[in-house]
């Protein structure tokens, strides 16, 4: 682990710093205090110094998590506040089972509309490729170099 690990004064569990978490999560000390600002962290505070222990350091993984999953902060901060009220993982983790059922069929659903305008643009394409050739065939009684690199020059898709 690369985050430097210090001996909390009331008990032996390890402390990080704000500096230690931007490092090993990969982020900047303002998008953790961003999440603090939200209420899904809540560090100790030693003077001005935040001081974070093993809780905010695990809350800061599963935003993370939850951010790339593609969920909103409103859903991630429902998830960490269901274990705070009910504290265990049972009721956190069906809430979590059905968020993911949700996020899947959203997703399956633009992966569905994503397809469909891929095959209209493949449509598109082929016919104003057609066209093209036509056109090249009808201006010169058939391939010129010039309408040979008209139509070369228009992209090919994946299709052809």
């Amino acid at each position: 682990m690369t985050a430097a690990k210090r001996a909390g004064s009331a008990s032996s569990e390890p402390t990080y710093s704000i500096s230690d978490l931007a490092h090993e999560f990969a982020l900047t000390t303002r998008a953790i205090r961003f999440y603090e600002d939200q209420g899904m962290i809540a560090p100790e505070r030693r003077g001005r110094a935040r001081v974070y222990r093993e809780r905010e350091r695990v809350r800061l993984k599963l935003i993370l998590r939850g951010k790339r999953l593609g969920f909103s902060l409103l859903e991630i901060r429902e998830l960490l506040d269901l274990y705070e009220v009910a504290r265990n993982e049972r009721a956190q983790l069906a809430k979590f089972v059905e968020m993911l059922g949700e996020r899947r069929a959203r997703l399956m659903q633009q992966k569905e509309d994503i397809d469909a305008v891929l095959a209209e643009i493949d449509g598109v394409e082929r016919d104003c490729r057609r066209r093209l050739k036509d056109e090249a065939r009808q201006r010169g009684g058939g391939k010129t170099a010039d309408t040979t690199k008209d139509v070369a020059a228009v992209p090919r898709s994946r299709v052809d």
